[in-house]
């Protein structure tokens, strides 16, 4: 099977997404140590981030001193997607790599349009002038309650972790729409054990794209 999209580029873009404390993280880095043990070319990105100037928007950002306007924060971020995009995204997909970002868009759709109250429309709009129409094959929508992902944190909060209980129900909210709504959204229940997550999430990936991710279980 070929490796290049319906879009005709040769690389693959896959995104993890959820609340705070779903586990995109781990399972992002547990899902690459699996692949660099089978020896499967991939790069690892994470947003906001990801280039020199996207790294000063996520401190701003997500510092808890910070005092933003909506507004502000959805162009922040979105500015800092602009430079991860042509940099970072788009020159690994055009020379065929495979691309796993911790969040993309879905995020702005959900924090930014819905918990924030800007729209998701509005949201996405800016969204697409912002990485000009790039969109994920395919997204990773870890979900958990929010309150207990919240429980799983052990780090000192930041901005985003520190908002009230009513905001992160609407990010979890927006995120159930979102999966019924957007294309390409492959929903894991995450509220497991770990092994038990990453079993379902290696299943879903190697059912969409067996040449990226070889189906059975893995030898050790």
């Amino acid at each position: 099977m070929s490796s290049t999209t319906t879009d005709g580029r040769a690389g693959l873009f896959l995104v993890f997404e959820g609340v705070e404390g779903a586990g995109k993280t781990t399972h992002l880095r547990r899902l690459s140590r699996r692949l660099d043990r089978q020896g499967i070319a991939h790069i690892v990105v994470r947003e906001p981030g990801g280039t020199r100037a996207g790294e000063r928007i996520r401190d701003i950002v997500l510092d808890p001193g910070s005092e933003l306007f909506p507004e502000t924060e959805l162009l922040l971020l979105l500015a800092a997607r602009a430079e991860f995009v042509r940099r970072v995204v788009g020159p690994a997909l055009e020379r065929g790599e495979l691309v796993l970002g911790d969040r993309y868009e879905l995020s702005t759709l959900a924090y930014q349009g819905a918990a924030r109250g800007i729209g998701i429309e509005t949201a996405r709009e800016v969204n697409d002038f912002a990485t000009d129409g790039l969109r994920p094959d395919g997204t990773v929508l870890l979900r958990i309650a929010p309150e207990s992902g919240r429980g799983r944190k052990t780090e000192a909060a930041d901005r985003m972790e520190r908002e009230s209980e009513a905001f992160h129900d609407s990010v979890a909210e927006a995120y159930d729409l979102l999966s019924r709504t957007e294309p390409g959204v492959i929903v894991i229940d995450s509220d497991d054990s770990p092994d038990v997550v990453h079993r379902r999430i290696w299943t879903s990936l190697s059912e969409r794209w067996p040449d990226r991710f070889p189906p059975g279980e893995e030898r050790e």
